[in-house]
């Protein structure tokens, strides 16, 4: 027996350090199952952990190429780039009119006024000047039945404009930029940033509902194209999401 053990030893049966224990692992089974257990498990660890590696690490899924030939042919890949990028351009738009530092009468020119279900430009119903550099004058005569809607409308706007009704006369005082309003107009930004994304993400899913329908797009391709999809709205609201950082940047004086 003594024998033996020498000649395990002189083998390295106990050494925890082995190059390559496949071959060995038989050996060492029949000398020490033990060893052996703790040996495969390692192996089978380190196998996991290449695993995860080639999946793109822990917690990082793996970047989604785009086939553009592939999304072509099954559905309409213009269209979708259309409808996100106009969301985009949208924003960079309100971003522009609605959130200076300083009101303007061309800010308030544009702004949007829902009268009946049907939007118009406040321009189109009222006569807008400047009394002088600190007052905005609305003169709403020609359609004074929406004064509702305007006062509605600028409420809402994100100007931070607080207008004084004179009869068919609005006054529109311009705030001063204190922080309380540069901290406001980056809270608006914010709301608008969410409200194209959220947009972004209903073109999404609008087409990821229509993939699903075609019966004949198989399981693998359909999964695919629909994580396609889902990496073109990303990147657009990736492109939001840096205008939106931009601007309140900007607002705040950063």
């Amino acid at each position: 027996m003594l024998r033996n053990a020498v000649h395990l030893a002189t083998l390295g049966v106990r050494q925890t350090k082995v190059t390559n224990t496949l071959p060995r692992l038989p050996l060492i089974l029949k000398s020490n199952p033990q060893d052996a257990t703790n040996l495969q498990v390692a192996r089978d660890y380190a196998k996991g952990k290449d695993k995860k590696k080639e999946k793109g690490g822990k917690g990082k899924p793996g970047k989604v190429e785009i086939n553009e030939q592939q999304l072509r042919e099954i559905l309409n890949l213009d269209g979708l780039n259309s409808q996100m990028q106009k969301s985009v351009m949208q924003m960079k738009d309100d971003f522009v009119k609605h959130l200076s530092l300083r009101s303007t009468s061309g800010s308030i020119d544009t702004l949007r006024i829902k009268v009946d279900g049907q939007e118009h430009e406040l321009q189109e119903l009222a006569q807008i000047s400047r009394k002088n550099p600190k007052t905005i004058i609305v003169n709403m005569i020609g359609f004074p039945q929406t004064i509702p809607d305007v006062l509605k409308a600028i409420e809402k706007s994100g100007m931070n404009l607080n207008p004084q009704q004179d009869g068919t006369t609005l006054f529109i005082p311009i705030p001063k930029v204190t922080k309380e309003h540069r901290e406001n107009l980056s809270k608006n930004a914010k709301a608008l940033f969410v409200k194209y994304r959220d947009a972004i993400r209903g073109v999404q899913n609008e087409h990821i509902r229509k993939l699903k329908k075609q019966p004949e797009l198989g399981k693998d391709d359909a999964f695919a194209a629909q994580a396609q999809v889902t990496a073109i709205a990303d990147r657009f609201i990736s492109e939001a999401d840096k205008m939106l950082e931009s601007k309140q940047k900007e607002l705040l004086g950063e």
